[in-house]
């Protein structure tokens, strides 16, 4: 983090009133449009509740996130160094454009200092950039019910395999199995800390993921299996539910999650993700404790194996849980998270 960002409320106070104090030091990500902004924006202003602050480039287009183009976040960078400001117009002409480090050294530049120039003003090389604005156009034709073959064009791909390629890593299946008639619909959720996965069918939600978790592909494997059917994209009314719940966990509303969940695993799974839903945001408790109250105190390796088979992250806190020392332990959506995810709640339990 650049610096300590005021709360939130200060923040939408400073876009309000187009603080120039906060220009190029915060960003705001609109949730009802999809962008990111300056604070000084000249656009209209959006609802409080839409609204989730960032303090870099790279967090806002992490979590799902596509810069404005009347306000242009990304041009003060651009505008102090040539090359950044070169390739960012490049990417802007063409956004469904495959780079490569070929493509970038074609354009004369050297890819190892377009790699640092991306890497220290925003914390992110070029080609991640240019990946991720590819891969969420694609899922965003996808979600709106488009065809597999405008979702591949809008995406940049030029051959069917290579869309359904990166659609495989990202969702463990390939978009051409989609048939629009799949009982379990995937859709997209942009957060402060990073976008998410959702899947869920018309009653309830099954999993909630981070994008960028290695284990992805494997957990929808899984899914398809423990519901016996395919996972489509689109969404329905659970994964608007549980987007309303994360808006105002993350704003600092409230820290319950009443969105129905369907739990896939065994009984003792269910019974140590039940546990976890019981600790209080603010408070954290280790495997042991876990393990004595459901009443298998010696069960505590086998605790902390069902904590991290948990498929529905921060609805089902296994970040709550730490080791006996105190220490962070193992978090799929990486320790990072896991701090922001416990500094937030200690804040919210402090309110």
């Amino acid at each position: 983090m650049l610096f300590d960002l005021p709360d939130d409320d200060t923040l939408y106070t400073a876009l309000l009133e187009r603080d120039p104090a906060y220009d190029g030091r915060v960003f705001v990500g609109v949730a009802s449009t999809g962008v990111f902004c300056r604070l000084t924006c000249p656009a209209r202003n959006p609802k409080r509740e839409n609204c989730h602050f960032f303090d870099t480039v790279a967090a806002c287009i992490e979590a799902g996130y596509r810069p404005c183009k009347r306000c242009s976040p990304l041009q003060p960078a651009a505008e102090a160094d040539p090359l950044v400001r070169r390739l960012l117009d490049a990417l802007a002409a063409d956004p469904a454009r495959r780079w490569t480090e070929a493509g970038v050294a074609a354009l004369g530049f050297d890819p190892s200092t377009v790699r640092r120039s991306f890497k220290r003003h925003f914390g992110m090389t070029f080609l991640e950039m240019a990946r991720q604005t590819r891969i969420r156009d694609g899922f965003t034709v996808l979600a709106g019910g488009g065809r597999v073959i405008d979702a591949q064009l809008e995406a940049g791909f030029e051959s069917p395999s290579g869309f359904r390629a990166a659609f495989a890593r990202l969702l463990g299946q390939s978009p051409a199995r989609f048939t629009g008639k799949e009982l379990l619909k995937a859709d997209w959720i942009a957060t402060p800390i990073g976008a998410m996965i959702a899947v869920a069918d018309r009653r309830s939600l099954h999993l909630l993921e981070f994008l960028d978790r290695k284990a992805l592909p494997t957990e929808l494997k899984k899914l398809r299996r423990a519901a016996r059917g395919d996972v489509g994209i689109g969404r329905l009314e659970p994964v608007d539910r549980i987007a309303a719940e994360l808006e105002a966990y993350f704003r600092g509303d409230g820290g319950r999650f009443d969105t129905p969940l369907t739990m896939h695993g065994s009984p003792f799974q269910r019974d140590v993700w039940r546990e976890l839903r019981r600790i209080a945001p603010g408070r954290t408790r280790s495997y042991g404790d876990i393990a004595r109250a459901i009443g298998r105190p010696s069960a505590v390796r086998a605790v902390a194996r069902a904590n991290g088979a948990n498929q529905i992250a921060i609805a089902i806190p296994c970040h709550r849980v730490i080791g006996a020392d105190g220490s962070l332990t193992g978090y799929g959506g990486g320790l990072w998270r896991k701090q922001r995810l416990i500094d937030l709640e200690r804040a919210l339990s402090d309110q």
